[in-house]
C-alpha cells in the first residue's frame, strides 16, 4: 500500500500570479484538495489548470474533521491542505488535521507560501528585526483590552489581522493602551489591485481610515514599545560613590570609570560631580 501524506499549501494572498510552480505541482498529485471555501479554492485551481476533487474543511467542526481526515491520510490517501489565502494554521484552519496525521505517525510537508504577515511586516516601514504576531485581537471588548494591556510594554513590532467592520474601534484600544503616538501601519488588500498602505501614528491612521470605510482585509503593524530611559543618576550621589572608592584605595581616575560603568553615565558627568563637590567642601 503507498504510504498516505499530508501536504500544507501556502496560497496566494490575493494576486494568482504569486502562486509558485511546486504549489500547482502539489495539487495535481494529490487525491484530494481539503480547503475552506470549495468556490474560492476552485479559482485557483482553475488558474493552474489543476482539476483534483475538493473537499470542505473549515472551522466548524475542525477537530471532528480532522480525525475523518487524518485516518483517510493514514490509509494511503494523499492529501493537500489549502486554505482561502495564506498559510493553513496560521489564523486559519490547518493546525488540528496536521496534528492528528502527526500522532498517527503520517508524513506532513509544507509548500512555503506569499505570507501577509511578513509582506504587511516589510512594507510597514517599522523594525522588522525581531517581531511577534498576535493574530485576530479577542472580539469582546474586556478580553481585548486585556490582551492590549499585557502588549503595552511588548519591545517588538507586533502584527495583527483584523476585520474591516472592527478595526476603526481596535485601533482606538491600541491608542488608548499604547498611546495615540505610537507607529504603525494598516495594509490594506495586500498584493491586490487596491492594495493600500497607511503609515503614521495610531492616533493619524485611525483618522485617516475613518474618512473612507474599511474595506478589505486589514493586517496591522504596530511598533513596539519604546525603551525606558534610565533616569539621571544624582551628582551627589555620584560624587559620594567615587569617595567610596577613593577611600577604599582606588585612584580618583580609576574610581570615576567605575562608577560611570556602573551607573551608565558619561564619564564627563562624573567628573564634574566629584570637581563640584570638592569646590564645595572647599
Amino acid at each position: 500500500m503507498t504510504p498516505g501524506k499530508l501536504v500544507v499549501c501556502g496560497t496566494p494572498i490575493g494576486n494568482l500570479e504569486d502562486a509558485p510552480p511546486r504549489l500547482a505541482r502539489v495539487l495535481s498529485e494529490a487525491d484530494l484538495v481539503a480547503c475552506e471555501d470549495t468556490r474560492q479554492t476552485r479559482k485557483l485551481l482553475t488558474h493552474l489548470g489543476v482539476k483534483t476533487r475538493m473537499t470542505s474543511y473549515h472551522d466548524v467542526d475542525e477537530r471532528g474533521r480532522a480525525q475523518e481526515l487524518a485516518d483517510r491520510v493514514a490509509a494511503g490517501l494523499r492529501l493537500a491542505l489549502v486554505t482561502d489565502a495564506g498559510m493553513p494554521g496560521v489564523s486559519d484552519p490547518g493546525y488540528h488535521l496536521v496534528a492528528a496525521c502527526l500522532e498517527r505517525g503520517v508524513q506532513v510537508e509544507v509548500v512555503p507560501g506569499p505570507s501577509a504577515v511578513l509582506a504587511a511586516l516589510v512594507v510597514s516601514g517599522l523594525p522588522t528585526d525581531r517581531f511577534c504576531f498576535e493574530g485576530f485581537p479577542p472580539r469582546r471588548v474586556g478580553a481585548r483590552d486585556r490582551r492590549l494591556a499585557e502588549l503595552a510594554t511588548e519591545p517588538r513590532t507586533m502584527v495583527f489581522f483584523e476585520a474591516p467592520h472592527r478595526v476603526l474601534a481596535t485601533l482606538a484600544a491600541m491608542a488608548a493602551a499604547f498611546g495615540g503616538d505610537r507607529r504603525c501601519a494598516v495594509v490594506r488588500e495586500l498584493t491586490k489591485v487596491h492594495e493600500e498602505v497607511l503609515r503614521g501614528s495610531l492616533d493619524e491612521v485611525t483618522g485617516r481610515l475613518a474618512a473612507n470605510r474599511p474595506r478589505g482585509e486589514l493586517t496591522l503593524v504596530v511598533g513596539g514599545a519604546p525603551a525606558a530611559t534610565p533616569a539621571a543618576a544624582d551628582a551627589t550621589d555620584l560624587a559620594a560613590e567615587v569617595a567610596e572608592l577613593v577611600a577604599g584605595g582606588a585612584s580618583t581616575r580609576d574610581a570615576i570609570a567605575t562608577v560611570a560603568r556602573s551607573s551608565g553615565t558619561p564619564r564627563r558627568t562624573v567628573y564634574q560631580a566629584v570637581i563640584d563637590l570638592r569646590g564645595e567642601a572647599d
